[in-house]
């Protein structure tokens, strides 16, 4: 968690929208050039740039890193908070700012023209965020953000780029979709450094989330390539470490729009060739210098992941088979396919047979034994113990909670139950 996510613990974790639940440790400071200053108050980080006229504020955290974001900053400089940015409205990036406004501070604050709507639809599903995020109700009876004092409406929207002019100095702030359609980076010329969001993170970029709306790998290597070509010294991320020395940056960048493109031409030649998604995916297969990079590895999404995002833009959501443009229910299938097998016992030990050698293969048959019969221990049983090995050994961190999912639902049964 903490090479993905930085300073945050469980608590906040389980509190992300949470104003009253801070991250377990103060904010880490680094001055990455002169006035230019990156805090990572929680998960995320956050860039600072001091100017003659006032500070520029890139991204404000989770909305419990709001009061120690305030402290640390008025430890860096006294003068006022002149402007915000948010690189894009996720919970981690763009929820802190309320303790600066409750001081008395009122920068003015950009955003993309896409941010509000990201809002009004984190509003329309707050319930659904919080269940695929794991999220528990703060203070306010809110466990994701939903009401209006949650939100912060931006005073400036731009759509493809806006030029800032604060104490003298040019910032310029740059749209590019990525994890978002909302997102923005920075470019500071006079310093050369780059304040990327999460367009630069430090490990596969998010472009495939299993659980989440739409990612635009294409774009991101745009972005990507976009910065590459600035020249930049220091490249502040969304998370993790900043990149610093311009030939490391361009090389990191250049590396992951190629990265990017590999995997979006694959999916486009097998969606024009006729193909599955099944068999697009499948027969991936990511060059050894890309798949090798430090700096890229799958430990929080996944290649195969960001192929079936591409696939979902451009070909729709029904995966080929005929049988599931409008398949009978899961249980009745599992069910069948446990009396063919001789029971669930039958599967459940076939799983636990297969667990050693293919265990993809044992996850959909253990899966098929709690489907079939989900009160029997035995399915149970091996139902968490196979999807608690694959999960272990899963790289991602999406797919270790997406494996996860079986260990709950036995849980919630066993509870229903009584056992």
């Amino acid at each position: 968690m903490r090479q993905n996510f930085g300073n945050i613990g469980n608590a906040q974790f389980q509190h992300i929208a949470a104003r009253e639940v801070p991250a377990p440790h103060p904010p880490q400071v680094v001055e990455v050039a002169p006035r230019t200053f990156v805090i990572q108050p929680g998960m995320a980080n956050v860039a600072l740039f001091e100017t003659d006229e006032g500070l520029l504020l890139v991204d404000a955290g989770c909305a419990g890193d709001g009061p120690a974001l305030l402290q640390t900053v008025r430890r860096i400089s006294r003068l006022p908070l002149h402007t915000v940015v948010f690189t894009h409205g996720h919970v981690d990036h763009a929820f802190g700012l309320w303790a600066f406004l409750e001081a008395g501070e009122r920068p003015r604050v950009v955003a993309h023209e896409n941010l509000p709507d990201h809002h009004a639809r984190y509003a329309k599903t707050a319930g659904l965020n919080a269940a695929i995020n794991g999220q528990r109700p703060g203070a306010n009876g809110r466990s994701w953000p939903s009401a209006p004092e949650d939100f912060v409406v931006p005073d400036i929207t731009f759509r493809d780029s806006l030029e800032l002019r604060i104490g003298g100095e040019r910032f310029v702030v740059r749209h590019a979709k990525g994890e978002t359609d909302d997102a923005a980076w920075v470019w500071a010329p006079q310093r050369r450094v780059i304040a990327a969001g999460d367009l630069v993170v430090g490990y596969l970029p998010n472009a495939g989330n299993p659980r989440k709306v739409q990612r635009y790998a294409e774009e991101w290597a745009d972005a990507a390539e976009e910065m590459a070509a600035l020249g930049a010294d220091c490249v502040i991320t969304g998370h993790g470490d900043c990149v610093r020395g311009s030939d490391a940056i361009r090389e990191e960048l250049l590396t992951m729009a190629a990265y990017l493109r590999h995997i979006v031409r694959h999916a486009l030649d097998g969606l024009n060739a006729g193909l599955r998604p099944d068999e697009i995916v499948q027969s991936l297969a990511v060059p050894g210098h890309l798949a090798a990079h430090p700096r890229l590895q799958p430990g929080y999404d996944r290649p195969e992941f960001i192929c079936r995002n591409v696939i979902r833009r451009y070909g729709g959501w029904w995966d080929g088979h005929a049988a599931n443009l409008l398949p009978a229910p899961v249980a009745a299938q599992a069910h069948e396919i446990a009396q063919l097998a001789g029971g669930v016992r039958a599967l459940a030990a076939r799983a636990r047979e297969l667990a050693d050698s293919d265990v993809q293969l044992a996850c959909h048959i253990a899966e098929w034994a709690y489907l079939a019969e989900p009160q029997s221990q035995a399915a149970q049983e091996c139902y968490v113990e196979v999807f608690g090995r694959r999960r272990e050994a899963e790289p991602s961190l999406m797919g270790k909670l997406a494996f996860s999912a079986p260990h709950q639902r036995v849980a919630a049964q066993r509870a229903t139950s009584g056992r």
